[in-house]
């Protein structure tokens, strides 16, 4: 060992130290930030809505929200799917609390005039809510779109977080940040009133579809085994949608075709469990399909414009977050296809749709007839682009 070397040594030897001591600080430096954001975090959580405000008449809130929904719906609603801009939907908008009706001259039964108040100059309705659903229900003889308020929805993705986490996280997760856009529930309110709309045009379908329920069972039992079968369907459907050409979607859209034929082939699925991957495609997919297609169009659309009242809404992005939320939506798709439920349904529905804008464009006039599936419809967009 040389001299030289042995002072390197010794010199390191009293470098490691002052690098302890650096680290020291470091991580000490990291943890008050820590403990700093989850006071911030803990504070912020305090100012967040609790739902203690909901009272027997719309706010002034929700009120700009439907009233940006019906907008949408008539400006935009016939260039997303011909037919159901112009159909009269009646909407529930509910919280636990009260549940207000909207598009009724009169007061249904069980329904009281909110005093003293109005929607748009019109009359509306209220009464204490007794069920909570977000689909479509009857009132009456008349079919209704009813959604949550975007406040009843926050608080439910909170809530269900919350219960989620143990007792030391409960307080210090930042909330606020699950807070959606104002466009999530608008779009949600117009997924619900495109249901009225199937039952409007298709009646039977709409029944035959709820049918699909009772198959449930059977069909969860065998699913985990097409798992990753399923996949790759839903790997193929992403990658037709991100396609640079009509070509390149039909070739990839074709070997979903393929592959979804395959699983079901591997899987020995009965026609009636075929049958539960259509149906819910048809009625969740194509409402889907239309959630997303008026956001974007909203988004793309420079001579559209959002009614005065949405300015006063902090949670409102104008359409500008629409990119973002289609990536979430693929992901979620991605996420879904191992996932048990229905929801899965309402990602494959809709891809489907979206292909078939590019490859079957006059699709929406089939779409409703009887017997007629969604990839019944790609099969020939596909076989029309090759």
């Amino acid at each position: 060992m040389t001299e030289e070397t042995s002072l390197e040594r010794d010199d390191d030897r009293r470098k490691r130290p002052g690098c302890g001591r650096t680290l020291i600080i470091v991580v000490a430096g990291l943890l008050a930030l820590c403990f700093l954001a989850a006071g911030l975090s803990g504070l912020s959580n305090l100012t967040l809505p609790d739902g203690t405000e909901s009272t027997d008449r719309l706010s002034s809130l929700d009120k700009a929200r439907l009233a940006e929904t019906l907008n949408l719906k008539q400006e935009l609603g016939e260039t997303v799917w011909p037919g159901w801009g112009a159909a009269e939907v009646p909407v529930l908008i509910w919280n636990r609390d009260y549940s207000y009706l909207v598009g009724f001259e009169e007061a249904p039964p069980g329904w009281s005039e909110v005093a003293n108040d109005e929607f748009q100059g019109q009359p509306y309705f209220s009464r204490p809510t007794d069920e909570h659903e977000n689909f479509a229900v009857r009132i009456g003889d008349r079919w209704v779109a009813s959604m949550a308020t975007k406040l009843e929805t926050d608080l439910f993705v909170r809530e269900m977080i919350k219960d989620a986490l143990p007792l030391p996280f409960k307080q210090i997760v930042p909330y606020r940040l699950l807070i959606q856009p104002s466009e999530v529930q608008m779009s949600g309110v117009l997924h619900e009133s495109f249901h009225v709309f199937q039952v409007q045009e298709a009646q039977a379908r709409f029944d035959d579809a709820e049918r699909a329920y009772v198959v449930a069972d059977s069909y969860w039992s065998v699913d985990e085994a097409m798992g990753e079968a399923w996949q790759r369907e839903v790997e193929l459907l992403e990658q037709a949608l991100a396609a640079a050409s009509d070509r390149e979607a039909a070739a990839f859209a074709d070997q979903f075709l393929g592959q979804r034929s395959a699983r079901r082939s591997e899987g020995d699925l009965s026609s009636e469990l075929v049958n539960f991957e259509r149906r819910f495609e048809w009625l969740e997919g194509l409402a889907k399909y239309v959630e997303l297609e008026i956001w974007r169009q909203a988004a793309n659309d420079a001579s559209y414009t959002f009614v005065p009242e949405m300015a006063n809404d902090p949670d409102f992005r104008e359409y500008g977050t629409f990119d973002s939320r289609w990536t979430q939506e693929i992901d979620q798709m991605n996420r879904q296809a191992s996932r048990e439920g229905d929801t899965r349904f309402y990602y494959t529905g809709m891809a489907q749709a979206k292909l078939l804008d590019r490859l079957l464009p006059d699709w929406k006039g089939q779409i409703m007839d009887d017997d007629v599936w969604l990839e019944d419809l790609l099969l020939a967009g596909v076989e029309g682009a090759s």
